[in-house]
């Protein structure tokens, strides 16, 4: 019996985010996240569940400095919330849970 593969959605913020970063850290992402619908604790993407205030909401690295935000927001249906610098990201994600 095979495990369904995750949907993704992106928010808005997500998209705008992923326009802004640089090139090589964009092609990267793109083979990540092909990497995230079969297994979103793939150990290539160094997935993390995030602590209070951050509960319900996960990590994973695109390169030693970019993050992306995600939560699953059904069975099997990931969404991407933002992409940024590992020293912006968690308070950008502060202020959008909030």
């Amino acid at each position: 019996m095979s495990v369904p593969k995750n949907e993704i959605t992106y928010e808005e913020a997500f998209q705008k985010d992923v326009r802004e970063l640089p090139k090589k850290v964009q092609d990267k992402l793109g083979l990540l996240i092909a990497v995230l619908g079969e297994n979103p604790f793939d150990p290539q993407l160094h997935a993390k569940p995030l602590g209070p205030p951050l509960h319900g909401a996960f990590s994973f690295r695109i390169t030693r400095d970019y993050r992306v935000a995600f939560e699953f927001s059904a069975p099997h249906v990931i969404k991407l919330l933002l992409a940024d610098n590992r020293n912006r990201i968690y308070e950008r994600l502060k202020r959008k849970l909030a």
